[in-house]
Order: structure tokens, then C-alpha cells, then sequence
């Protein structure tokens, strides 16, 4: 059974940090290409950083230079550092994976983790 478990959301204040992890299991981890998703109260899905299964990553243009995406796959997690938070960052923040099996194409999500940036 697949599962995307995200966690390390929370409250903070503007320009502070937090960090996401999201712990993957049920298919294997080096193979899939990892992205965190969010989405705000009245607005769409958004894709936020991304990672391939050789590490090359890219970002939103609003978060580059503040959140950094990694990997580790012997832990099978992949994190979020992000940095200077601003109010605009609150969202239900989503892990997302991406592989291929038997010649299918495999999505899977995470449940969510809500990030609140507020003073």
C-alpha cells in the first residue's frame, strides 16, 4: 500500500522557517520523481518544488531563492526547507510522487499539511 505521509507544518511568523518531510513507502522511492504541491484557501493547486530521481530540482518562481526541496532515498523522504516565510506561503502544503511501473505512469498524493504564516 502506498503511502505519502507529510508532516513539520504548523504556525510561524513572517520571515521565519519551517521544515517538511514526507515519508514515502510502498514503491520504490529512487524511482519517482518528487514534488511538493499547495493550494490556498480559494485558489488552485500549485506546484511548488520539484525533484528528479538524479536530484535536479526547480521551483515557483515566488518561492526560488527561500525554499529548498531535497531528498533522501535511503530514508525514502523527501523535504521542503523554507525559509523567509511570507503571509502569501499559507496553504495546505501537498507531497506528490511521480513513477513509473510496467510501463504505467503511478501519481500518488499525500494528505496535507497546513503551513499558516501570521504575526
Amino acid at each position: 500500500q502506498v503511502q505519502l505521509v507529510e508532516s513539520g507544518g504548523g504556525l510561524v511568523q513572517p520571515g521565519g522557517s519551517l521544515r517538511l518531510s514526507c515519508a514515502a513507502s510502498g514503491f520504490t522511492f529512487g524511482n519517482a520523481a518528487m514534488s511538493w504541491y499547495r493550494q490556498a484557501p480559494g485558489k488552485e493547486r500549485e506546484l511548488v518544488a520539484g525533484i528528479s530521481t538524479g536530484s535536479v530540482t526547480n521551483y515557483v518562481g515566488s518561492v526560488k531563492g527561500r525554499f529548498t526541496i531535497s531528498r533522501d532515498n535511503a530514508k525514502y523522504t523527501v523535504y521542503l526547507q523554507m525559509n523567509g516565510l511570507k503571509p502569501e506561503d499559507t496553504a495546505v502544503y501537498y507531497c506528490y510522487a511521480e513513477t513509473i511501473r510496467n510501463g504505467w505512469r503511478l501519481t500518488y498524493w499525500g494528505q496535507g499539511t497546513q503551513v499558516t504564516v501570521s504575526s
